[in-house]
């Protein structure tokens, strides 16, 4: 959902890339600024039940992710080391995210939310293994109904209404559950995917009529 944004904001964002690369700012700063921003602001705001503001900050700082792959084009920056940090990074401030939120249920009683976030943050760390181990190996893991972008929409929105002053009742709760669920399906599609070109792998490397045993 957040790639949809990237073709419209990029009228604005690539002017401001080439601002920031004459001001020396490479894109490895702002990957490193945007993940400080989201994660301070997750785990500040979260926390304190302040839902929507965090909504709000968090949200701008995670746009950042758009930012630091426009300097790296504009200024021919990009590199195998910004790849790797960016990634990193991405799980560093999707991690705080429901972090602060399993803090606040933690501190507020509620064992169910508190499970549900704490599953999802495994389950989004997974989801992303599951790809880097895969690309590690000669093989791709690019298959799932929910992406780093599809797991911060869904979550943001959940934050975002029941922080709104109109509170719109249980959103939180149905956001983590969705989650949850989507991510386990997630986890599984990457999984299946990967066994199948390990397999086809497999066949290749015995060779045809070869069985064993």
């Amino acid at each position: 959902m957040l790639n949809l944004l990237r073709a419209p904001l990029s009228h604005v964002i690539m002017p401001l890339a080439r601002r920031l690369i004459r001001l020396g700012v490479t894109p490895d700063m702002v990957t490193i600024f945007g993940t400080i921003a989201t994660t301070a602001s997750a785990l500040y705001f979260f926390p304190q039940g302040k839902f929507f503001t965090g909504t709000l900050f968090v949200w701008g700082f995670v746009m950042l992710d758009m930012l630091d792959g426009a300097v790296a084009r504009a200024g021919g920056l990009s590199s195998k080391f910004g790849a790797v940090l960016d990634s990193s990074c991405d799980r560093i401030a999707d991690s705080a995210v429901f972090a602060g939120l399993a803090w606040w249920f933690a501190r507020h009683d509620h064992p169910r939310l508190l499970a549900l976030a704490l599953l999802c943050l495994v389950l989004g760390s997974l989801t992303s293994y599951i790809k880097a181990r895969a690309e590690g190996m000669g093989m791709t893991a690019n298959v799932g109904i929910a992406e780093r972008s599809e797991r911060l929409v869904i979550i943001l929105v959940g934050t975002g209404l029941t922080g709104w002053p109109c509170h719109v009742p249980h959103a939180l709760e149905v956001a983590l559950w969705l989650l949850v669920v989507a991510s386990t399906i997630t986890v599984g599609q990457r999984f299946a995917t990967v066994w199948k070109q390990a397999k086809a792998a497999d066949a290749l490397a015995v060779g045809p009529g070869v069985t064993t045993s």
